[in-house]
């Protein structure tokens, strides 16, 4: 059976109605604020590492991790974020439930640094394998959007799988303990359960099959629209940290200070960090700045991914209108400034 977990899907979506109306939670001064951050493997990371946000926006930051962009869209909804990293399809579930949020970076087109891997001797070889089989991953991320968009691919009927809601760090342990068959998911767990397992399909698979998927900087409107300065010296600070990666990234190799930080940050492997940021397109400021994506592509894949989550009856209604829930001015402030 598909189940739905209260935990994964219920507690995150009950947060979302906590909306700012008449709470002041957007009043956070720019002196100080917080960032939900996840583990995910990515250029900006040195930049978090090195003190970098603070410097440009002289903000005291708290910096948060999250497991799960679910938790980071909570979070944000509850007022106790502002500005929060996560996945496409929970950017998608939040923006449908009209949170007060919007994109502001495209921070991370999904390819080979999430996929699905079966556990060695779980007897899946082909899709119709999973039929039957315990499949876990993380409810409301890019990840299970991928996984049922693979289903689909592939003719099986997510209702024929026995999916569970469990965070990255409960996959790595109970993928160890040979606790479920297979998992979707972002390192560190990624590679954590590759050791005992083989990767059977990954989200540049799924990309090609028609369901991409992306990670984004989302910051809630009342926030930017108070901070507008704060909002795009982040921007900068994120765009010149994917700029340094674009031309300089042959050297972040395994003992440079770039891959030692990120690996701080996340928990991966230093040996796994040069591949993982291969695994994943990282736009530019430029890129940022295009009809692909916040000049009107961003919006276009939020309306595909709210479609798919419509039809699988993971979200109630599809807006008319997502164009509110990206915004391309932080971008374009930052291109200004020096």
């Amino acid at each position: 059976m598909f189940k739905l977990s209260r935990r994964g899907v219920f507690a995150a979506t009950a947060a979302l109605g906590l909306l700012a109306a008449g709470s002041g939670l957007g009043a956070a001064q720019a002196a100080e604020l917080t960032i939900g951050y996840q583990t995910g493997a990515d250029p900006a990371k040195v930049a978090q590492a090195a003190g970098a946000y603070e410097k440009a926006t002289k903000a005291r930051i708290n910096w948060r991790k999250f497991d799960s962009g679910a938790d980071v869209i909570a979070a944000i909804a509850s007022g106790d974020v502002q500005i929060g990293y996560v996945g496409s399809s929970p950017l998608a579930a939040a923006a449908s439930r009209e949170l007060p949020i919007e994109t502001i970076y495209v921070a991370a087109l999904l390819g080979d640094a999430e996929a699905l891997v079966v556990r060695n001797g779980s007897g899946i070889e082909k899709p119709a394998d999973f039929k039957g089989k315990k499949v876990a991953v993380p409810f409301v991320s890019t990840t299970h959007y991928s996984l049922l968009a693979a289903l689909k691919h592939w003719g099986v009927d997510p209702k024929s799988v026995e999916i569970l809601n469990l965070r990255p760090p409960e996959i790595a342990a109970a993928f160890t303990r040979g606790d479920i068959d297979a998992a979707y998911v972002w390192d560190p767990a990624l590679g954590k359960i590759k050791e005992n397992g083989k990767v059977f399909a990954s989200s540049a698979d799924v990309a090609k099959w028609g369901a991409p998927t992306f990670d984004a900087w989302i910051a809630r409107t009342d926030f930017t629209k108070k901070n507008p300065e704060v909002v795009a010296e982040f921007v900068k600070v994120t765009a010149d940290s994917y700029a340094d990666y674009a031309k300089n990234g042959a050297s972040w190799t395994v003992g440079s200070p770039q891959v030692a930080a990120i690996a701080k940050l996340t928990g991966a492997k230093p040996e796994e960090i040069p591949e993982l940021l291969k695994g994943n397109k990282f736009p530019l400021l430029q890129d940022q700045l295009s009809e692909a994506l916040l000049g009107g592509g961003t919006v276009e894949a939020i309306v595909a991914t709210a479609n798919f989550l419509k039809e699988q009856g993971r979200i109630e209604a599809v807006l008319k209108d997502y164009g509110p829930y990206v915004s391309r001015a932080p971008a374009e402030q930052a291109a200004k400034l020096n």
